[in-house]
């Protein structure tokens, strides 16, 4: 069976939940037995989203390969328990830089270099590569951005010639629209989408599917009349109605019959889904017996997407453990040693983010300092256990100015110091430490009570570690280096063994949490902060 691609838009308005469409479609043609990859398209011309700020794009996703990705392939992988990499996510910029290195080595033989052909055909050069490179059975390539959309255009041209290319058996065309409730006419409305499906058809790019986000269902006047102006079929209008969780989206999806829809008209063999697993974990993530408070304690906690991974990683682990994980946001830049009793009074664990530079820093040490005294649960990520060893160092070793080079060059005590490979390294992006590395982990630790391994991979996102030459000084005061990068020499994961959970990690775990296989981290700290909340 020759490679299938779907082709999903969104049209109307931004952040209707494409890549939770295209995640969940993906989740239910798996669970028919395909092998499917996702593909995000994006049209702004940055390379990649790793130089951009927090509260521009939300959090940035790293792949094993190292690749600085949109944050919708969190939602791929967590959906299809699936490795992305580089060819996963395409940007604008990434088009134009290929293309302006090919024409700069003659590849073009003098001709000029135009968007058509030659952006829209390395644009399917992209797609249509990743396919034929996984032996795929399904590609859903979403394509960023809104439909009408001046940086879109070159894509949903590109789309539309490899329709044509390839064939439309082999193609399929979703669009992603909005169905607005007017509350003062008391009735939905159909023009925005009817709107939208033309701007796309005036492109030369018909939908084959809608799918229409909506607060209120679709009764049969309103989808016949979405399909009459669209020129779809009625069975092709499918409902997107707000769901508890995220996670039940596969299945509201499959109850509209979309995977059913896809497989016939893409003529796909399959056989029946086994959605078991999913179906109990849904039901655990909205029915949970207990709840536990958990602080996480950054920099950009007024835009939550900047931290989407960690947030997914605790409702896996949550649900593993039977309890739903509030979080209480809180902003490292107003927490200070007279007001953090009050501000993180009652948690159950306390987990401190990852960030860079050093505003909040002060505020993050605080929150370090507390849940070290007062026999807190505690996880610190990347920077956040960074954090937790200047803590120790400063308060337990008797190094009262010990600090990072990142935010005191001049500190007597660098306890964490940029990596000696990046102190001459002049380009921000696509340089610091990226990807999968190995991590050895020592036995009777917290770490290896969670990973049950003593050889693991995870992500990785940084430029400074604990520094090498004075680390000595943290291990003769009590801390434990339970994970070392072998290769390197270098520390990846620090832990308190008297307390009742303290653990602190280079990397970045929360990446590699999926709903089949929460990180082992994650499961542990939730069940350290159950604990703490008496629910044993």
């Amino acid at each position: 069976m020759s490679t299938k691609y779907i082709f999903v838009t969104g049209g109307v308005t931004s952040s209707l939940g494409k890549g939770i469409i295209c995640a969940s479609l993906g989740r239910l043609l798996v669970a028919r037995g395909l092998k499917v990859t996702v593909q995000k398209l994006d049209p702004y011309i940055n390379v990649d989203p790793g130089t951009m700020n927090p509260y521009e794009h939300g959090e940035v996703f790293v792949t094993d390969d190292g690749a600085e990705t949109d944050l919708d392939l969190g939602h791929y992988e967590r959906f299809l328990d699936i490795n992305t990499s580089q060819a996963n996510n395409v940007t604008t910029g990434r088009i134009y830089y290929d293309v302006i290195n090919k024409e700069r080595k003659g590849a073009y033989l003098g001709k000029t270099v135009q968007v058509i052909p030659h952006i829209t055909d390395e644009i399917q050069s992209h797609v249509l590569k990743l396919g034929q490179s996984g032996n795929y059975d399904v590609v859903i390539v979403e394509i960023g951005g809104t439909v009408g959309d001046i940086e879109s255009l070159p894509y949903i041209e590109a789309v539309r010639q490899i329709r044509y290319n390839v064939g439309r058996a082999n193609t399929l065309s979703i669009h992603l629209t909005l169905v607005p409730y007017l509350s003062a006419a008391g009735e939905l409305k159909t023009k925005p989408t009817q709107h939208s499906v033309k701007t796309l058809s005036e492109s030369g790019l018909q939908p084959d599917i809608l799918v229409c986000r909506t607060e209120h269902s679709l009764d049969e006047s309103i989808r016949g009349k979405v399909a009459s102006f669209c020129n779809v079929d009625i069975k092709d209008v499918i409902e997107s109605i707000d769901a508890r969780s995220i996670y039940e989206v596969p299945l509201l999806m499959q109850k509209e019959g979309l995977d059913t829809r896809v497989i016939e008209k893409l003529k796909l063999e399959t056989h029946e889904p086994d959605l078991d697993q999913w179906i109990k974990f849904v039901d655990a993530v909205c029915n949970p017996s207990h709840k536990i408070d958990i602080a996480l304690v950054g920099k950009y906690v007024e835009h939550h997407d900047s931290y989407k991974s960690i947030v997914e990683a605790f409702v896996h682990a949550g649900a593993l453990n039977e309890v739903k994980v509030i979080i209480r946001w809180i902003q490292s830049d107003d927490l200070e040693p007279g007001n953090v009793i009050q501000a993180l009074a009652g948690v159950h664990g306390i987990l401190v983010a990852p960030g860079f530079g050093g505003r909040g820093i002060e505020g993050k040490l605080s929150a370090v300092q507390y849940a070290r005294e007062n026999n807190i649960p505690f996880f610190g990520i990347c920077l956040g256990m960074q954090c937790a060893v200047i803590e120790y160092a400063r308060n337990v070793c008797g190094l009262a100015k010990a600090n990072s080079t990142e935010f005191d060059e001049s500190t007597p005590h660098p306890i964490i110091d940029i990596m000696y490979d990046q102190k001459n390294i002049e380009n921000m992006g696509g340089t610091m430490r990226l990807g999968q590395y190995n991590c050895a982990v020592v036995p009777d630790t917290f770490a290896y009570h969670a990973y049950q391994d003593d050889q693991v991979k995870e992500r990785h996102r940084h430029r400074y570690e604990v520094n090498n030459e004075i680390r000595s000084v943290l291990s003769n005061n009590g801390l434990v280096f339970s994970g070392i990068n072998p290769e390197r020499d270098l520390v990846e994961i620090i832990e308190i063994p008297e307390h009742p959970w303290f653990v602190g990690v280079q990397f970045h775990p929360e990446l590699q949490s999926t709903v089949s296989h929460p990180q082992a981290l994650f499961v542990d700290f939730v069940e350290a902060a159950k604990k703490q909340a008496g629910l044993e």
